[in-house]
């Protein structure tokens, strides 16, 4: 069990190419979720078991999140708002809870 808790450091970001690079990430992140949510039945039932990531609007599928994240980046270097995802091997229900 946790007996202190890390401390939290924030600051602002007020440099505009910092605020203008991660303006653009965030672009880039909105629009390969939006393509993967419109892909999102055809890429479940056919890469379960895998890990996926998703750039440029297409997947890149591997054994580790590491391996297709390197796919989408040889593929896509200039797309920054990648992501990857694991697709477990069963479709069952989950619940996500937190206790406290």
């Amino acid at each position: 069990m946790i007996t202190q808790w890390p401390a939290i450091e924030m600051e602002e970001v007020t440099d505009r190419t910092e605020l203008a690079a991660a303006a653009k990430q965030r672009e880039q992140f909105d629009r390969n979720s939006a393509w993967l949510q419109q892909h999102i039945a055809e890429i479940y039932a056919k890469y379960r078991g895998r890990c996926i990531c998703v750039a440029g609007e297409d997947v890149f599928v591997a054994d580790t999140a590491a391996q297709a994240a390197e796919l989408a980046m040889a593929a896509h270097p200039e797309d920054e708002g990648w992501f990857t995802r694991y697709i477990p091997k069963e479709k069952v229900a989950r619940i996500y809870a937190v206790r406290r």
